[in-house]
């Protein structure tokens, strides 16, 4: 019977977020809690829409906004997120996180991971006073594994039922089958290099056990939270083929499943790997953008071009009202919205 084991997690989980929120008490929140009348109302899933309480279809544009995944202190967090609400008119932040910082770990914390959970209080606060939300991106790469399924417990303990907040639960799977993307096992390195050695972002990468996606929808679940899930599929979240070949995932007594997918020039075959699927599930497209230039890394024939592709992309996008948020709202972290940090918008 596996109810025991149940209750202690949960029980472990909401005395670590009590934990938590007692720890961030003792950090300054630089934004007033959000009152109940300034929030957003909760969202749900409704066929392949995301609608309010009442039934109403809420479509949500916005930008991502990054770097708390590479800094516990962020850059320009707050500032950045109150001018994407205010003048460029987003109802959506997409704020990349992640656990290590969360929790405490990451490098330069002294104070347990304190400061940085309450900056991202301040952006939910933020936002959420401005009838604005929060998608929570838990900013890891190709499969998740028990640290995360933790993180998740202790994350969605802490925002439960909070009206303004999304979790996504991770950025970009990759180079998995669907069968180990869904329910977890061994991921193998063989598929992409035959001696086994496999790097990412100049990482070697190796094999591991992973827990797969259910396990983290599960892990939300099993606090009560009811907040909208995000779930990204295969090909650095691109390739959502597979929800409609049986491995759809299962949300027990939640606000339903968003489906994410990240489109850039490169991508081929839209109808295939997402147009398909938003005709029964909604779509979240976390990541889109281009440059001027063709990036280097990408072959010539693989790389359509920004000028015909943008106008494309965009009107498929306000034609068929996909939820998205642009990468990114940063000036530095390609493709940028951004030139500087006067928030002067690139050309393109």
């Amino acid at each position: 019977d596996p109810a025991p084991l149940i209750a202690r997690q949960e029980a472990e989980a909401l005395k670590r977020a009590e934990e938590i929120r007692r720890r961030a008490a003792l950090v300054r929140p630089q934004v007033p809690k959000a009152t109940p009348d300034q929030l957003p109302p909760m969202l749900r899933v409704a066929g392949n829409q995301i609608v309010d309480a009442d039934g109403r279809e809420v479509w949500l544009q916005g930008v991502a906004i990054p770097s708390l995944e590479w800094s516990a202190g962020g850059e320009n967090i707050l500032k950045s997120t109150g001018i994407a609400i205010d003048e460029w008119r987003s109802n959506v932040i997409r704020l990349s996180i992640r656990e290590n910082f969360w929790n405490g770990t990451g490098p330069y914390q002294l104070d347990g991971g304190a400061g940085y959970r309450q900056l991202i209080d301040d952006v939910v606060n933020l936002a959420g006073s401005k009838g604005a939300y929060v998608v929570l991106d838990l900013h890891r790469f190709r499969a998740p594994e028990e640290p995360h399924v933790a993180f998740w417990k202790e994350l969605a303990a802490v925002y439960r039922d909070h009206p303004a907040v999304l979790f996504e639960l991770f950025n970009e799977p990759h180079d998995l089958s669907w069968e180990v993307w869904r329910n977890g096992g061994f991921v193998s390195t063989e598929k992409t290099s035959p001696d086994g050695v496999v790097t990412e972002n100049k990482e070697q990468l190796k094999g591991f056990e992973t827990t797969g996606m259910q396990a983290l929808v599960d892990a939300v679940r099993e606090t009560g939270a009811k907040n909208i899930v995000i779930v990204g599929g295969l090909d650095w979240s691109y390739d959502l083929s597979g929800i409609l070949k049986g491995y759809a995932l299962d949300d027990r007594d939640g606000h339903g499943i968003v489906y994410s997918t990240h489109v850039y020039p490169w991508k081929s075959d839209w109808r295939h790997k997402f147009i398909e699927v938003a005709k029964h599930h909604p779509i979240f497209i976390g990541e889109c953008g281009a440059t001027q230039e063709r990036l280097s890394f990408i072959p010539p024939e693989q790389h359509e071009d920004p000028a015909t592709w943008v106008p494309d992309f965009l009107g498929l996008v306000q034609s068929q009202r996909y939820h998205w948020t642009a990468w990114c709202f940063h000036p530095k972290s390609s493709p940028c919205l951004l030139s500087d940090w006067d928030y002067t918008p690139t050309e393109y």
